[in-house]
């Protein structure tokens, strides 16, 4: 699923996974989920791998050990270990996104000067 969600408002977006995560309960089919949010992520996932920002690769997996049900998304987004676990992923990201800024700004930089 390449960001299902990510047209959707804040409150769709919600219940969307939340109907989500409920139908993953039943059957419990593989599913690679890409996305941008690192909340939405971290609330859906057993697995989140962090890749690099360019070429593409995988720097880091990390293991969500938050308990399964999950119950509302929007709840679980406020409990120690999810916020434990974000800030231990963003720092990984956040180097990445820093990354692909920089780059950014030097093609950006030597389009300007040309």
């Amino acid at each position: 699923m390449d960001e299902p969600f990510s047209a959707l408002d804040v409150q769709t977006r919600a219940i969307m996974t939340n109907e989500l995560l409920r139908l993953w309960e039943q059957t419990r089919p593989s599913v690679l989920f890409v996305t941008h949010d690192l909340e939405e992520a971290i609330s859906m996932a057993d697995l989140v791998v962090v890749m690099t920002a360019g070429p593409a690769t995988v720097k880091a997996v990390y293991e969500i050990d938050l308990p399964r049900p999950r119950g509302a998304v929007q709840d679980i987004r406020f409990t120690p270990r999810f916020l434990e676990l974000y800030r231990q992923i963003w720092e990984s990201l956040r180097e990445e996104v820093e990354r692909t800024y920089a780059l950014s700004a030097a093609a950006t930089a030597r389009r300007v000067a040309s």
